[in-house]
């Protein structure tokens, strides 16, 4: 059966299809979006399948097959979509089937039937199965036929990569309506709850996923997002921090039972540690201290051990502090201040460990809001931001026409011209040499663009210079007095008092006018009055201004002479 072409008869869900785990997601009659269970309960589904005699097993039941099935289990096949055998790295696949070529694409060699003879499956086949198995699940639990989805990928995912997926789902029966970028899907969950105030703002969203980091800055204004700058590393990543906990526990057991082996130097024990590490790592994220108990780890010996979250986060320490340092790089790559910054969205399912928000805390000032389960009550689960994101998307879109949603998604729609600069006015009364800069169009909007805002004009009033100026944001340093230095302190306590110094600095945002744009004179306003002013700015940037004193009949118009806008968009 295939998608239908009339909209009204779509069923259209959210699914976010990722290397390490998946999620299905709908939204109710009254637009809140929910997530779907599947039939083992879990909502945080494992994106691996495996078959033990030809029957074929999905999600946990499929993980659970690492230990004893591994070369007939596929998993962390989502990234080879698209790509040549020669582009990928096979390393995440250690520790189930291994990426063979076939063509010149990817493809495992696994026995799917009861036939002894290996069959070679593709990663094309695998995703197919996988969202056949994920349709399934949003169908028994609707009770309707879903045949439609918006889907999120990450941000680096090439037009190759969309395709294979579109038509691994077109197989799997799933009309795929958009593609919606992880982060622009994790910032559209939480901007679409209800109550949520829309506001101008820069997020960065920081996705701790099972095999990479992904942290992306946005521009969100007037509701529009735009992607400023992303940071992929694969060298900071969930399973790394799986790693340090097996290295932990491996060791813990070799000082115990030193004639019985390195359970990392075999691969079935090596599976169990794996496995048991990730539930320590789960368990502490929401507990201080967490068991650890594998039957026969190796050698038939069966191993119980005890940690707790301090001891956890001295071990982790390095990758949660790498973490933040890509935290930081994606928004000094966007030229921007971590002043600027208004929130951090913390996504993925290592973003519950609460080391990683508190570490992402202490890089950024208390002006910028960091979102996760520790640091925030309001925070929505981050393991189901996506999701979320790509079901209220998909209630939006669904009943519209498939070649109206590619008109609307088309990039000569979605990468638009945007601002570089601020846009705002100063209003200075004669007396004056310079007012206070008042930013009505901020940087990175989307073009064209209106904006209408209300101006104090100088207490005494009288007659009234505006100038419309561009404006960016500087970053003000002051430093604080240095302190008198004892000439019987050390070197050592003099670099403790200069470090403290340091740390003492002030920051603070600031405007800095730059060109004036244009200058328009209001006589006689009023003792305390007010001036409105409006703005648009066309996709040529050519501006047309209007100002006029509040309460008083008139205005003076400019228009200003546009020039090329700068292409600055995204989807």
């Amino acid at each position: 059966m295939s998608a239908p072409a009339d909209p009204t008869q779509r069923v259209a869900i959210g699914i976010a299809f990722g290397n390490s785990y998946s999620s299905i997601a709908y939204t109710t009659g009254d637009g809140k979006a929910e997530v779907i269970a599947n039939e083992d309960g879990d909502r945080y589904i494992p994106s691996l399948l495996s078959y033990v005699d030809g029957e074929e097993l999905h999600g946990g039941q499929a993980k659970g097959q690492l230990v004893r099935n591994p070369q007939n289990t596929a998993a962390y096949f989502r990234d080879f979509l698209g790509q040549e055998f020669s582009a990928i790295d096979p390393s995440p696949c250690h520790q189930s089937a291994h990426p063979v070529q076939h063509e010149s694409g990817v493809a495992f060699s696994i026995r799917d039937t009861e036939d002894e003879t290996p069959s070679t499956v593709t990663v094309d086949e695998a995703t197919t199965r996988h969202l056949k198995r994920l349709r399934a699940s949003a169908s028994d639990y609707l009770g309707k036929d879903v045949n439609a989805a918006v889907m999120t990928v990450p941000t680096n995912f090439s037009d190759a990569q969309k395709e294979a997926l579109r038509a691994a789902a077109k197989n799997a029966n799933i009309e795929v309506l958009q593609f919606i970028n992880e982060p622009t899907a994790a910032v559209l969950a939480y901007d679409a709850r209800p109550g949520a105030q829309q506001a101008d703002k820069i997020v960065v969203v920081a996705d701790l996923g099972g095999t990479r980091s992904d942290i992306s800055v946005l521009a969100s204004r007037g509701g529009i997002y735009t992607m400023l700058a992303t940071v992929h590393d694969y060298e900071v990543s969930g399973s790394k921090l799986d790693q340090v906990l097996m290295d932990h526990f491996a060791k813990e057991f070799i000082k115990k039972h030193k004639s019985a082996g390195d359970p990392r130097e075999d691969a079935r024990s090596l599976a169990k540690l794996r496995l048991e590490c990730e539930a320590v790592k789960k368990a502490l994220s929401i507990g201080t201290t967490a068991n650890f108990s594998v039957e026969s780890l190796i050698g038939g010996i069966d191993y119980t051990a005890t940690i707790n979250r301090t001891r956890y986060d001295l071990l982790g320490n390095k990758l949660f502090s790498a973490f933040t340092r890509l935290v930081t790089q994606a928004v000094e790559k966007a030229d921007l201040d971590p002043l600027d910054i208004s929130e951090i969205i913390l996504a993925g399912g290592n973003s519950h460990t609460p080391k990683v928000a508190s570490a992402v805390r202490s890089a950024f000032p208390d002006s910028t809001t960091v979102l996760a389960p520790s640091t925030s009550p309001t925070a929505i689960n981050p393991s189901e931001l996506p999701v979320r994101g790509a079901a209220i998307q998909a209630s939006l879109i669904q009943e519209f026409e498939l070649e109206d949603i590619e008109q609307s998604t088309h990039p000569m729609v979605t990468v638009t011209p945007h601002l570089t600069t601020a846009i705002g006015v100063l209003c200075i009364s004669g007396d004056e040499s310079s007012g206070v800069f008042h930013a009505i169009i901020d940087a990175e909007t989307p073009l064209p663009v209106r904006r209408t805002a209300t101006i104090s004009t100088p207490q005494k009033g009288g007659d009234v210079l505006i100038k419309l100026t561009e404006g960016s944001r500087h970053i003000k340093v002051t430093k604080p007095e240095p302190k008198p230095k004892s000439d019987a302190k050390d070197d050592d306590d003099s670099d403790e008092d200069d470090s403290e110094d340091e740390a003492e600095e002030l920051r603070e945002k600031t405007w800095k006018v730059g060109k004036t744009l244009s200058e328009a004179a209001i006589r006689d306003v009023k003792k305390g009055g007010k001036v409105e002013v409006q703005i648009n700015v066309g996709v040529d940037l050519s501006i047309n201004a209007i100002f006029r004193e509040v309460g008083a009949k008139g205005g003076v118009r400019g228009l200003v002479q546009g020039q090329k806008a700068q292409q600055n968009g995204g989807s």
